[in-house]
């Protein structure tokens, strides 16, 4: 099992600005950057039009197996940002096997933000708030492993 962790970084209108500081200071390029206009229209998801310039991903690698990632606060889509809140931890895994294993023992008695599925970036990712509080992400970068 090939795991991994990150710290994704969520803001209140400003991870465009946040991102280009630490950008500056660890150097390197984005691997991603998607602003909410750039998202498929869903009928069961609607977005307030003040979200569409604002970030819905950001990637930054830092070193060889580091990732730093954020977004805006996604209306609907996301918890009540509370500054000291507003990071979640992010696991990669390799086989959907794992990431619905894993989701399933850290998300009991908890709160599923977003169940595991695939998505339009093409991963398998789903997100909840485990049941200490602390806000998690499972993801799969490709669904084709």
């Amino acid at each position: 099992m090939n795991t991994s962790i990150h710290t994704y970084l969520t803001f209140e209108g400003n991870c465009e600005e946040a991102f280009n500081f630490y950008k500056s200071a660890f150097g390197g390029d984005f691997s991603y950057i998607g602003r909410f206009k750039d998202m498929p229209q869903q009928e069961e998801v609607c977005l307030p039009k003040d979200l569409d310039d604002k970030i819905m991903h950001v990637s930054l690698p830092i070193g060889n197996n580091s990732v730093l990632m954020g977004s805006d606060t996604g209306g609907d889509m996301a918890p009540k940002l509370v500054t000291g809140n507003n990071f979640s931890i992010s696991v990669g895994l390799d086989t959907k096997e794992e990431a619905d294993r894993l989701f399933g023992k850290l998300s009991e008695g908890g709160k599923v933000i977003m169940p595991l599925a695939e998505t339009f970036w093409a991963a398998y990712f789903g997100m909840f708030t485990d049941k200490f509080g602390i806000n998690w992400m499972i993801n799969i970068e490709s669904t084709t492993k």
